[in-house]
C-alpha cells in the first residue's frame, strides 16, 4: 500500500485502491517538530483511510444513502488500529470528545438528517459527509458492537465481507449478518437509530426500598431547544447500569417508560446510566442522584469516560434549558481535582462555548476571570516543560492549559508566553507541544510589529505543520486593523487554498473578529465559490464564520445572504446555522441575568 502527501488537497485524506493521498499535514511528522497532537492525528487519518480498503474498496455501499457503511466503519475502526499500535494514547476516551460528543451536538438540531438519508441529488451527496455520517455512524457501531458482544461482532462482520467482497450492499445486508452470528434482534433494535433523525434523553428518578434501589426510567426525543414531542416513538435503547460497587446491570428499554430494581444498592449510593458511556443517549438525573453522582467524581469512583459522560450531559441539558447553566458551573469546578486530559478538553470545550455566548454581554471580563479560575490549578500539575518518561497525554493537557489560560489572559502565562517566544525567535525552539498556544498567546496581546514577526516566521517556515499553526495563531489578533490585515492575508495567495478556510475562522473567535470576518466573506463570497465551487470547504466556512451570533437578527441576515446567494451544497450548513444562532439567542436570553449575577459573585 502506497501513501503519499499531495502539496494542496481539499480533503484531509483519499483511500484510492493502492495510492491513498493524504495532505502533507495528514501524513507527515517531524520527530522533533511536529507535535502530540499531530502525530495522533496522522495515526487518525492513516488508520481511517487504511479502514476504507475493507470499508469502501473491498464492499462498497449500494447508494450514497448508505454512506455510513463507508465512513462510519472506517471512522470507528480508526480508533481499533490507535488503540492497538498507540495504546499510550487511551484512544477510545478521546473518542467520546471527538466523535461522540460532536455527534450528539448535530444530532440534536431540527435540520440534522438519519444516518440513512435518502439522496437525490448531487449536491445532497456532498452535505452528508458531516458529524452524522462519520461521528454518529462510529458511535452507533460502537453501541452495537458493545450490544452483541466483541466475538459475534467479528463474526457477523467476517461473514459480512465474505459475502459482498467487490460487491455493493444495503445497511439491511449488515443487521442481516450480526443478527445471524449473534442470535439477537439487531434489525429491530439498530433500524430505529440509523433510519431516524436523532436521539433519547433517559430521565432517571429513584426511590429506596430497604436494600433495593427502584429505579424509574422515562425516554424521549432529546432537542437542542428543549421542547418535547409526545408523537415521537420510542428508540429500543440498550440500557447499562453502572453500580458503585462497580457491577454492571444490562437490559434493553423498548418502552417510553420502565422500571428497574436493583438489590444490594444502599441509600448513599451512586447509579450512573450509559456505563462507559457506550449508548447514544443523554441521561438525565434526579437532583439527588446527580449530587450522589458528583461525589463519586470528587472521590474518583468511577472511570474517566463516567465522569466525561456526566458533565457533557449535565452541559447539554444546561444549553438546552432543561437545566440550570449556573449549576453547570457548579458542576464544572467539582471537577478540580481531574487529571485526565478527555474529561479537561471537554470542560474546555464547553467553558469556551459558555465565555464565546457572552462575548458580547457587559460581564465578559467577569466570565473570563471564571475562566482562570476553573483552569489555574492546573498549571503546577502539568509544569512548562515536559518532563523524562511522562505520556502522551500529559503532552496534550498541557497544550490545553496554557492555550485556556493564555486565551483568558493569565498574567503568568502571558509572560511567560512572551519571554519564550523571544528565546524561539533567537534559536532557542520552543517544544512543539507549546508552539500553537504561545504563538496565540503571543498575538493576542501583540501589535503590528508582532504580526509582522509572525507573518515573516511563516513564510521561512519550511515545514506544512508549523505555518498552519502560525495561520491559526493569527486569528487571536485584537485590534480591527490587524484583524483586516489578517484577513486580506488569507486570500493574498501565502495561504494554500486548502487552509485558507481554517484560517478565516480562527478569526471569529474574537467579538471584533466574528463581526469583521462574516462581513469579509460576504464581500468576498464570489471569490471563495469560485476557488472551491462547493463541497465541504465552503460548509466549513459557513459554520465557523456565522454559528457565533447570537441574535434573531443575525439569523435572518445570514438566511438572507445565503437566498440571494444559493449554493446548493451548503443548503444544510445553512439550516444548521442559522438553528445554532437562534439557540444561542435563546440560551442567553433565558439564563443571562442569572449568570451575570454568578460571574459577579465569582469575580
Amino acid at each position: 500500500m502506497d501513501l503519499i502527501a499531495i502539496a494542496d488537497f481539499a480533503m484531509g485524506a483519499m483511500e484510492n485502491w493502492g495510492l491513498v493521498t493524504y495532505r502533507e499535514t495528514a501524513l507527515l511528522v517531524d520527530p522533533t517538530n511536529s507535535s502530540a497532537t499531530s502525530k495522533q492525528y496522522v495515526a487518525m487519518v492513516v488508520g481511517h483511510e487504511l479502514a476504507h480498503q475493507w470499508f469502501g474498496n473491498l464492499v462498497t455501499m449500494e447508494w450514497w444513502t448508505h454512506l455510513w457503511l463507508n465512513e462510519g466503519f472506517a471512522s470507528w475502526i480508526e480508533y481499533l488500529c490507535v488503540d492497538e499500535c498507540f495504546p499510550e494514547y487511551d484512544i477510545w476516551t478521546q473518542f467520546m470528545v471527538m466523535d461522540y460528543a460532536r455527534a450528539l451536538e448535530l444530532d440534536a438540531l431540527q435540520s440534522s438528517h438519519p444516518i440513512e438519508v435518502p439522496v437525490g441529488h448531487p449536491a445532497e451527496v456532498e452535505e452528508i459527509f458531516d458529524a452524522i455520517s462519520y461521528n454518529k455512524g462510529a458511535s452507533v457501531i460502537r453501541m452495537l458492537h458493545d450490544f452483541i458482544g466483541d466475538e459475534a461482532f467479528r463474526a457477523g462482520m467476517h461473514t459480512y465481507l465474505t459475502a459482498f467482497s467487490y460487491k455493493n450492499t444495503f445497511t439491511e445486508d449488515l443487521w442481516h449478518h450480526l443478527e445471524k452470528a449473534s442470535g439477537k434482534p439487531v434489525t429491530a433494535v439498530m433500524s430505529g437509530w440509523t433510519g431516524r433523525m436523532g436521539f433519547p434523553c433517559v430521565k432517571v428518578t429513584s426511590h429506596q426500598e430497604g436494600n433495593c434501589r427502584v429505579l424509574t426510567l422515562e425516554q424521549s426525543k432529546f432537542s437542542a431547544d428543549g421542547a418535547k414531542s409526545a408523537s415521537d416513538s420510542p428508540w429500543k435503547v440498550p440500557v447499562s447500569i453502572l453500580r458503585r460497587d462497580g457491577k454492571v446491570e444490562r437490559f434493553l428499554l423498548e418502552e417510553r417508560t420502565a422500571t428497574h430494581r436493583l438489590e444490594g444498592v444502599g441509600a448513599s449510593d451512586w447509579l450512573k446510566l450509559n456505563a462507559g458511556t457506550v449508548g447514544f443517549y443523554r441521561a438525565q438525573y434526579s437532583t439527588e442522584m446527580l449530587n450522589q453522582l458528583m461525589q463519586g467524581i470528587r472521590v474518583g469512583e468511577m472511570s474517566a469516560r463516567d465522569r466525561f459522560n456526566v458533565e457533557n450531559d449535565v452541559f447539554a441539558l444546561a444549553k438546552a434549558g432543561i437545566g440550570s447553566t449556573v449549576d453547570m458551573l457548579r458542576v464544572m469546578l467539582a471537577f478540580a481535582d481531574e487529571e485526565n486530559y478527555t474529561v479537561w478538553n471537554d470542560i474546555a470545550l464547553n467553558w469556551s462555548e459558555v465565555a464565546s455566548l457572552l462575548l458580547e454581554s457587559d460581564y465578559s471580563e467577569q466570565a473570563k476571570t471564571f475562566g482562570r479560575k476553573l483552569f489555574e490549578p492546573l498549571l503546577p500539575r502539568v509544569g512548562w516543560d515536559a518532563q523524562p518518561g511522562e505520556g502522551h497525554l500529559k503532552s496534550l493537557l498541557r497544550t490545553l492549559v496554557v492555550e485556556m489560560l493564555g486565551r483568558h489572559g493569565h498574567e503568568a502565562v502571558v509572560e511567560e508566553s512572551k519571554c519564550r517566544f523571544e528565546k524561539h525567535l533567537n534559536q532557542d525552539l520552543i517544544a512543539a507541544d507549546l508552539r500553537s498556544p504561545i504563538y496565540s498567546t503571543v498575538v493576542r496581546v501583540g501589535d503590528e510589529k508582532t504580526l509582522d514577526v509572525m507573518m515573516e516566521l511563516h513564510r521561512i517556515a519550511e515545514m506544512h505543520e508549523e505555518r498552519n499553526l502560525i495561520e491559526r495563531a493569527l486569528g487571536a489578533v485584537k485590534d480591527e486593523v490587524l484583524i483586516r490585515r489578517v484577513l486580506e492575508f488569507s486570500l493574498s495567495g501565502a495561504v494554500r487554498s486548502q487552509d485558507v478556510v481554517f484560517m478565516i475562522g480562527a478569526v471569529s473567535g474574537t467579538l471584533a473578529g466574528r463581526r469583521l470576518t462574516w462581513e469579509f466573506v460576504k464581500e468576498k463570497w464570489e471569490h471563495l465559490v469560485n476557488m472551491y465551487e462547493s463541497g465541504s470547504l465552503l460548509s466549513r466556512l459557513i459554520k465557523f464564520t456565522t454559528e457565533g451570533f447570537v441574535t434573531e437578527e443575525k439569523a435572518r441576515e445570514v438566511e438572507e445572504f445565503f437566498a440571494a446567494h444559493p449554493l446548493p451544497s451548503t443548503e444544510r450548513s445553512i439550516q444548521q446555522s442559522c438553528e445554532q444562532i437562534r439557540l444561542r439567542a435563546a440560551w442567553l436570553a433565558r439564563d443571562g441575568d442569572e449568570l451575570r449575577k454568578f460571574f459577579t459573585e465569582h469575580a
